[in-house]
């Protein structure tokens, strides 16, 4: 029931006590950021999936957070859409911005990442820099992963 402009401006306003001008003025640019300024007055259920991820990245970012969670961002996108979305996080990760990512995307992940945690039935199974987890892995089950997946 509310735009994407109006979706983003709602906690700045309501939780950081931002003027209605000044949330817009910040939404505005981050909506320019993630590459669908032109959507601002799309309600969410008219835009594309990778739109939508976008919109939300900026949401987050209205909320000037310290660290980011993205759960699986690329999981429910068509093909297409995924590397829209990938380029708005690398982005953010050129910035030198603290996200935590949980994805199979391994290429990307190596790419970005400072640091890797590979998780086995919800347990840490190894934990390193990008080079040591993909291409030396100490744990059996890692080195099983990351062999199926080059």
């Amino acid at each position: 029931h509310m735009s994407v402009l109006d979706n983003i401006i709602e906690a700045p306003r309501r939780v950081l006590g931002q003027s209605k001008a000044e949330a817009i003025e910040v939404a505005e640019a981050l909506l320019a950021k993630v590459g669908i300024a032109d959507k601002r007055h799309v309600y969410p259920n008219q835009l594309s999936g990778g739109q939508q991820q976008r919109a939300a990245i900026a949401r987050t970012l209205a909320m000037q957070p310290k660290v980011i969670l993205f759960d699986e961002p690329t999981s429910a996108l068509d093909p297409e859409m995924v590397q829209e979305v990938l380029n708005v996080i690398r982005a953010l990760a050129d910035e030198g911005r603290t996200m935590l990512l949980v994805t199979h995307e391994m290429n990307f992940a190596r790419q970005v990442s400072s640091e890797v945690v590979f998780l086995h039935q919800g347990l840490v199974e190894e934990q390193g820099p990008p080079a040591q987890v993909f291409d030396n892995p100490n744990s059996a089950r890692c080195k099983q992963f990351m062999s199926s997946n080059r």
